[in-house]
């Protein structure tokens, strides 16, 4: 079984009000709430993509170097999906980036919305357990390191 190589990109911007996280409205292959993430293309580097990827769902770039965590996984999808080819699912790694709070140009096609919310509200809105653990791994080590 083939896994396509992806990675996990928990967006953030340092507010008046503390910190903020992107989540980006989910409309291709499911629906609800999600941070930004993407494959890895043939010879990208993790980083790379985090960059790439970060840039073409939200049109943002990161403010400072991208924070790599020791957090990994994998996932099957929950059905065949035609446009993934033989891929029956993905592994993950994650990433962190501070941007500047701006609107976010999402790729329509792949999604309907985006929002600026607060670590509480993120966790409530995000769907998949895998991305609010990543969630939490971030925002534990923004407190721990004086937001």
């Amino acid at each position: 079984m083939k896994y396509r190589r992806a990675v996990f990109i928990v967006t953030y911007s340092r507010t008046k009000k503390g910190v903020e996280y992107l989540v980006l409205k989910r409309k291709l292959h499911w629906k609800g709430w999600e941070f930004p993430k993407g494959g890895i293309d043939f010879l990208e580097t993790k980083r790379q993509a985090v960059k790439r990827e970060l840039f073409e769902e939200t049109g943002l770039r990161p403010l400072g170097k991208i924070k790599k965590f020791n957090f990994s996984g994998k996932y099957k999808y929950p059905k065949r999906i035609e446009d993934r080819g033989d891929f029956v699912g993905q592994t993950f790694s994650l990433y962190a980036a501070e941007v500047k709070k701006l609107k976010a140009k999402f790729d329509k096609y792949e999604h309907s919305d985006f929002r600026w919310v607060t670590f509480e509200k993120a966790l409530k809105l995000l769907k998949w357990s895998n991305q609010r653990k990543s969630l939490k791994i971030v925002d534990d080590w923004l407190r721990k390191n004086e937001i």
